[in-house]
């Protein structure tokens, strides 16, 4: 998926990283300016002592319109994050980034509901939604499958058989070789949408 983002992200200087989490894969892309917003405070400071992002942000990602400006970011990105919403929380949370991002908005989640518990309590894990490539693509978003076949993952994403360290092979391989190319059948989406191109129409 790294190589997917960065393709998606070349030449954006400004993002924000929605549900950024306690750790992110972004800190290493080299962006001018990488905000982070999230809404579990414990993971929060994991995120400062880690120095993940450049700016870390303690808040509610249901009320990104209240928080930034339209525009206010080149590109939006919220990675395994809308499925711990509702529905209908997270057409907001698709609606308020695609306001605030002057070019990209990127999401990943599971493709379809994936069932899944919390880890701690109020650690906000439990998914509450199901995302699929068709809904996602009648959004205008282009879809990429990720991680392999669907059946060979469960909670977490985690690998179904053992031994773990061959299927995580054979997931790999069938990704490159169908699942990426058929995100119907993928265990996980990947979606990105160029608003500024929906602008300009």
């Amino acid at each position: 998926m790294r190589l997917e983002l960065r393709q998606a992200l070349a030449d954006c200087d400004s993002v924000l990283d929605v549900g950024c989490g306690p750790v992110s894969t972004l800190r290493c892309f080299g962006f001018k300016h990488l905000t982070g917003i999230e809404g579990y405070p414990p993971s929060l400071e994991t995120a400062k002592k880690n120095a993940t992002h450049d700016q870390l942000i303690l808040g509610d990602i249901r009320e990104l319109d209240r928080l930034f400006k339209p525009g206010q970011f080149e590109a939006c990105i919220a990675v395994d994050v809308i499925e711990h919403l509702t529905k209908e929380d997270g057409l907001k949370l698709i609606e308020g980034m695609e306001r605030i991002a002057s070019r990209q908005v990127i999401l990943s989640t599971p493709n379809g509901f994936l069932p899944q518990r919390h880890a701690e309590k109020d650690d906000l894990q439990e998914h509450l939604s199901g995302w699929d490539t068709k809904e996602m693509e009648g959004f205008g978003y282009r879809v990429i499958g990720i991680l392999g076949p669907k059946k060979m993952r469960g909670e977490y994403h985690r690998i179904l058989w053992r031994p773990k360290f061959f299927w995580g092979v054979v997931a790999w391989i069938l990704h490159v070789l169908w699942t990426r190319w058929h995100p119907a059948s993928a265990a996980a989406i990947l979606c990105v949408k160029n608003v500024q191109k929906d602008r300009n129409r």
